[in-house]
């Protein structure tokens, strides 16, 4: 037996049933269902934010939202002339959920609970008559004159369009392939660096400022830099990672960054404020404080890194130990030898090729009414709101484009 419908939806995630809920409320008499795989949906949304749900952020201009997106800038910015973080603001507040900006730009439900977007998405669902079926794990996709067909692991489903939603789901990708699609390759995009190094090791917690040089490389951000027990993490970290997503890979994540801890500030600057350093406070033991906006454990760390003794007065310095504690402090080299993933938001650089989508609608170049949205496209962003926007942005294409 073949349940019919006139679009199905393939993902239970925030694309998914976002893109569900606008197709309907624009046209109440279409029959939709979302296909799930897993036991429960929106599983990803659950934890995104440390549980609180990053829905966008406060980047309301197209052109400067996409500067955000390492893979998918030049595609999105047309789409987000279209429907941007101000207009998902608005969706939010219409459906019940108000939203709120923190100082870093990041947009969080007012409750500080994903269980509010979680709710809204479901009971709307629920009250737009959108049948959510769940343990549904596509085996095949057949397109037919008009229509398509999916099969399951427990029914087939019919349908004049088909949604896929699934994000970074390598069985969606190799189905695809198989009926002309072009894959690129998935690596990993967000993640954090493992690091050995004394001069860091007991330094957990700690963080600054810093600008991150991947040597060798045209490689390089700044942000925030937070030193964990298995390396270095945080915002300046996670933005070098995703726009070095496939170089890293490359280079099967082995390789040498460069820090600079006082971010702009060059070597030779450097040199010269710790000479004015050395003249005002001649007599004081050079470990004891921090002369800069970083804390007192780091400079600890850099200064007897740079041989300089608990003891040692700025008076006493040598030549040598000064351009030392200059090189720690703008050149630091560290070895990265592998990656961690950054918390449960798993997001993957790769997916449908975007030459093969139309951006205007969202649909398949080689196949009619066939449409994506969210990560199974070759687009992602850093940690932010921003991958969650593309999927509001893409399920919202989608929905006008098949009203």
């Amino acid at each position: 037996m073949i349940s019919k419908y006139d679009i199905v939806i393939v993902g239970g995630g925030a694309a998914g049933f976002f893109t569900a809920i606008n197709i309907v409320e624009k046209n109440p008499s279409y029959k939709v269902a979302i296909l799930e795989r897993g036991k429960e949906v929106l599983t990803k949304v659950r934890v995104s934010g440390g549980g609180r749900c990053n829905v966008t952020h406060a980047c309301f201009v197209p052109n400067d939202l996409v500067k955000f997106y390492p893979r998918g800038e030049k595609e999105l910015r047309g789409p987000f002339h279209q429907f941007c973080s101000g207009d998902t603001i608005e969706w939010f507040e219409k459906h019940g959920v108000e939203l709120k900006i923190e100082e870093d730009g990041r947009m969080f439900p007012v409750s500080n609970s994903s269980q509010t977007i979680i709710d809204c998405f479901i009971q709307t669902a629920k009250k737009l008559g959108i049948d959510v079926l769940t343990g549904q794990s596509v085996q095949s996709i057949f397109k037919g004159n008009d229509y398509w067909k999916i099969e399951t692991n427990v029914a087939n489903y019919s349908c004049e369009k088909i949604v896929l939603a699934t994000g970074s789901n390598p069985k969606i990708w190799d189905l695809l392939s198989e009926i002309g699609h072009t894959i690129i390759p998935p690596v990993p995009s967000l993640f954090t660096f493992n690091i050995k190094d004394k001069r860091i090791k007991e330094l957990m917690g700690v963080s600054a400022v810093a600008s991150v040089k991947v040597k060798n490389s045209k490689l390089e951000a700044s942000g925030p830099l937070l030193i964990t027990h298995w390396g270095m993490s945080g915002p300046g970290i996670l933005r070098l990672s995703a726009w070095g997503a496939l170089e890293l890979a490359d280079k099967k994540y082995q390789f040498a960054i460069e820090v600079n801890w006082l971010n702009e500030i060059t070597l030779e600057e450097a040199e010269e404020k710790l000479k004015e350093l050395k003249l005002e406070h001649s007599k004081k033991a050079v470990s004891k404080k921090s002369p800069f906006e970083f804390p007192n454990r780091l400079w600890e760390s850099l200064v007897f890194a740079s041989e300089i003794s608990e003891e040692t007065k700025w008076a006493d310095l040598t030549k040598k130990q000064l351009q030392n504690l200059a090189l720690q402090l703008t050149k630091g080299e560290f070895q990265v030898n592998g990656k961690s993933t950054f918390k449960e938001e798993f997001v993957t650089a790769g997916g449908i090729d975007l030459k093969e989508i139309n951006f205007k609608t969202m649909e398949s170049k080689i196949h009619e009414n066939l449409f994506f949205a969210g990560e199974i496209i070759n687009v992602d962003a850093i940690t932010g709101g921003f991958n969650f926007q593309n999927a509001w942005t893409g399920g919202f294409i989608v929905a006008e484009a098949i009203k």
